[in-house]
């Protein structure tokens, strides 16, 4: 029979009602039973990820409405159709929230639908052991996630029924989801949350992927990351670029010293002092557009202090050049018997003491970014490196750019596949762009696939002569390989087995060292190449790490002698609870002309290595247009950390605590302090929010024109 009212009764098909319980309760029961899987497993989510539940009211209230709709998708069919769907959907959600604890737990950062084609292209298979180790770690926690399954398949027949309802009755509960999501609108909007970040600015925006997750809830990350990709959210960002302003020039004493004879018997040579900028009228150009985001970026880049020219200005003219960014690394890992070649690079030529590789959004991708580009990496989709690729950004300050228009050779290399799109972005980025499959040979598998990791010292061995007799100057990029995750007794290691194993250090941080060995053993035989060829005394060697090995900080633990924080946060670096001088790393910039050491004590980090180099080759740019500046100019450093946290030669912020301590020597009034902490927060938003609008709006063509 069928029912004449829509207030939740069943179309019936000749089938009584289920024992167990009254029509009423099972009626109640189903309607729930969305709404309460998905409050389930964001809790769950947050407790095993000891994020806050502060925010409990908002992924409480659009938790509901997502419940109500999947109610609503499961109501009017026969009974088969709407069990079906009912565990095909209790399934999928439940899966969708596993497979994003086990990405946060490898990768650092949960995964949107929008990261869905670079997973597939970057060939995750590589990484198996990692996962299948992550997952079988996680297998307790995994079945908490799946309870609500379990139940639906053990009790629901009973309990549930999976009956249809009448249509009209599903149109009832899909104005619960307009209600509900409504009330979730209004917590986000209308609460009075504190905080740098907080839920009404992350519902703008598709950066901040975590901070999403922790305060919106992992469903409806998903769904606003669905609805960026059809219809992109529009940048909200101040322009109150006279705050920054206040900061005055940000110069500060020194890092080196005075340089000077200090008798007065010696005339000191002039130094050119003026301003790295080029001819450009940002203010013309603000003007002359209609394009709001760029008419911002001019305003912006006006208002930025340029760096100044300075005694090392022009110090490495003509030099060839060549630059690694390396695997995993961590300075902590140098060792003068283990990687003498390491260690001669980091104490023998510039020496940085506060260098940092804050880890970003991903890690190696946009590692990259911040040393190629000059520039923080997006927080979020699509990845910055890889985008330039695909719309053919003009990336005119990028080293191979530069060089190239001085008439270097340009080549790159990686042992690897095409991981990131990297054919395309560093291709655009301008090397003669070389990697497995396209010019590069490394070992491979009876299968063809590459002996998984590939050599560092094969890589420098099979790529030298391209370049290395070449009567041009030339630019060489190297990204390496064999420093990856996992440090297990692989092939890399097994050539410095015997020596690791002698070493009072747990198995993975022996792993470990014996990657830095190889990447060491590939810098030695890179400057025998170059001195058999009467080229190292005129060649420039600038090495980094991508990031540290976040997934295995432990190991970090054991070689500095310190505890960075508990374990858990340390896994997840959840910068709340870590000490961030787990990123604390070493910058070799290198030359064996070089007759003495420099040492800097200038905070630093990857995005200041493009505009020090150009500053050291003598090349001309822009030092207004890039979010580093000059490690050896006399402005202010800084660094800036994926959870807005800073750090600047005057102090530390914390931004999970909102609390700054000014740097030993420095002393502020509480105005003072209050002025300087609230210029910095909006310098450094600038910094990070730029860098979209640049490669989305082609910024630099638009400024410079054709390549």
């Amino acid at each position: 029979m069928r029912s004449n009212s829509y207030t939740g009764k069943r179309v019936y098909s000749g089938r009584s009602s289920f024992a167990g319980g009254s029509e009423e309760l099972q009626t109640i029961i189903r309607i729930l039973f969305f709404p309460l899987l998905l409050l389930y497993l964001e809790l769950l989510l947050h407790i095993v990820r000891k994020e806050s539940l502060i925010y409990l009211p908002i992924y409480l209230m659009f938790g509901i409405a997502a419940g109500l709709l999947l109610d609503a998708l499961t109501l009017c069919f026969h009974r088969r159709t709407n069990r079906i769907l009912m565990k095909t959907l209790t399934i999928l959600i439940t899966l969708v929230y596993v497979v994003e604890l086990i990405a946060k737990k490898i990768l650092q950062s949960y995964y949107p639908l929008s990261t869905l084609g670079t997973a597939t292209e970057n060939r995750l298979t590589d990484y198996s052991d990692v996962i299948v180790t992550a997952v079988i770690g996680s297998i307790p926690v995994i079945l908490l996630f799946f309870l609500p399954t379990i139940f639906l398949f053990v009790f629901g027949p009973r309990l549930i029924g999976f009956e249809r309802f009448d249509v009209r009755f599903a149109g009832l509960v899909l104005a619960g989801v307009v209600v509900f999501h409504l009330i979730g609108l209004g917590t986000v909007y209308l609460l009075p949350w504190k905080g740098d970040l907080t839920p009404k600015q992350l519902y703008q925006v598709d950066t901040n992927i975590d901070d999403q997750v922790e305060q919106l809830g992992l469903w409806t990350m998903l769904r606003l990351d669905l609805k960026h990709q059809i219809i992109p959210p529009k940048q909200n960002l101040d322009s109150d670029f006279d705050a920054i302003g206040a900061l005055g020039d940000g110069s500060c004493s020194s890092s080196q010293g005075d340089s000077s004879s200090g008798d007065g018997s010696q005339e000191e040579p002039v130094i050119d002092t003026s301003p790295n900028v080029m001819d450009v009228d940002l203010a013309a150009i603000a003007e002359s557009t209609d394009n709001e985001d760029i008419q911002w970026l001019a305003n912006y880049f006006n208002s930025v202090t340029p760096t100044k020219k300075n005694e090392y200005t022009g110090m490495f003219k003509g030099y060839n050049v060549i630059q690694l960014v390396i695997e995993g690394f961590s300075g902590y890992v140098i060792d003068p018997e283990l990687t003498p070649t390491l260690y001669k690079l980091t104490h023998e030529g510039f020496i940085f003491n506060n260098y940092y590789t804050a880890l970003h959004y991903t890690s190696t991708s946009n590692g990259e970014c911040q040393t190629l580009l000059g520039l923080y990496p997006k927080d979020g989709n699509p990845i910055t490196m890889k985008r330039t690729g695909e719309l053919g950004t003009d990336c005119y300050f990028s080293l191979a750019q530069q060089l190239g228009r001085e008439g270097y050779e340009v080549l790159g290399y990686h042992g690897n596949y095409d991981m990131y799109g990297r054919q395309a972005s560093h291709t655009n980025l301008g090397y003669d762009w070389r990697q497995f499959g396209t010019g590069l040979e490394v070992d491979v598998k009876e299968n063809g696939d590459i002996a998984w990791p590939a050599r560092d010292t094969q890589v420098i061995e099979n790529s030298v002569d391209d370049y290395i007799n070449s009567d041009k100057p030339f630019h060489v990029y190297y990204l390496t390989i064999s420093g990856h995750m996992p440090y297990s007794n692989n092939r890399i290691v097994a050539p410095y087995r015997d020596t690791v194993r002698a070493l009072p250090y747990s198995e993975t941080t022996q792993n470990y060292i014996a990657t830095a060995m190889e990447v060491d053993r590939a810098l030695e035989l890179l400057l025998q190449k170059l001195e058999e060829a009467g080229k190292l005394d005129n060649t420039l060697i600038v090495a980094t790490g991508d990031h540290i090995p976040y997934f295995n900080v432990d190991v970090l633990e054991e070689l500095s002698g310190k505890k960075f924080g508990s374990s858990d946060d340390l896994e997840a670096l959840n910068e709340s609870n870590i000490d961030f001088d787990v990123y604390k790393n070493s910058l070799i910039l290198w030359s064996a002309s070089m007759e003495e050491p420099v040492e800097v004590d200038k905070v630093c980090c990857q995005v200041d290595i493009l505009p020090t180099l150009s500053n050291l080759l003598g090349l001309e740019y822009d030092s207004r247009m890039l979010a580093g500046s000059d490690i050896l100019s006399d402005s202010e450093g800084l660094v800036i950390f994926s959870s807005q946290s800073w750090k600047s030669d005057k102090g530390f912020y914390k931004s999970s605590s909102q609390e700054f301590t000014p740097a030993a020597g420095v002393t502020m009034t509480a105005e003072e302090q209050e002025a300087y902490v609230s210029a910095m927060k909006k310098l450094v938003s600038y910094k990070r929010s730029c860098t979209p609008l640049i490669v989305e709006n082609d910024f630099y063509h638009y400024v410079f024109g054709a390549k």
